[in-house]
């Protein structure tokens, strides 16, 4: 779990060389940090990218959103010096019906159908960027990530 650190009660000097001009609990590089294992960070980009999603769905003024968010309206492009420009937020949902993966010692894959009360409905938003000669889209799942990772 991500963990800060809380008045103690009492106050302590640093004692290590350095002035500290900004109270204990200052965002540092090395200072706060995560402990999160893989999996936990995964479940928990899922658990943060649905709540992005839905609140983007439910708010009346959706360019107020994207601003809050801190999504940026231009991003550099990988053709040239242009800039690519938001144009477009895509909702894609899935169902996923069953899953299949490769069979121990053969070329068919092991498919296992899920019953009904198994399959879930998912949703996924791009942001979607352009100029003149390049399209690219941005899964939200990458922009939360490298946003909890400044």
């Amino acid at each position: 779990m991500p963990h800060d650190h809380h008045h103690h009660g009492h106050d302590h000097g640093h004692g290590h060389g350095h002035p500290h001009p900004h109270g204990h609990n200052h965002a540092h590089a090395d200072h706060l940090h995560s402990h999160l294992i893989p999996e936990d960070q995964a479940a928990d980009l899922q658990v943060l990218t649905a709540q992005f999603i839905d609140g983007f769905v439910q708010a009346r003024d959706k360019a107020a959103y994207l601003k809050l968010a801190g999504v940026p309206l231009e991003r550099p492009g990988k053709s040239g010096p242009g800039k690519l420009k938001l144009v477009d937020v895509e909702l894609k949902t899935e169902w996923q019906v069953g899953t299949a993966s490769p069979s121990f010692g053969s070329h068919e894959l092991s498919y296992l159908p899920f019953p009904g009360e198994m399959i879930r409905e998912r949703t996924n938003m791009s942001l979607v960027y352009v100029s003149m000669t390049e399209k690219d889209l941005l899964d939200i799942r990458d922009f939360l990530a490298d946003k909890e990772r400044d």
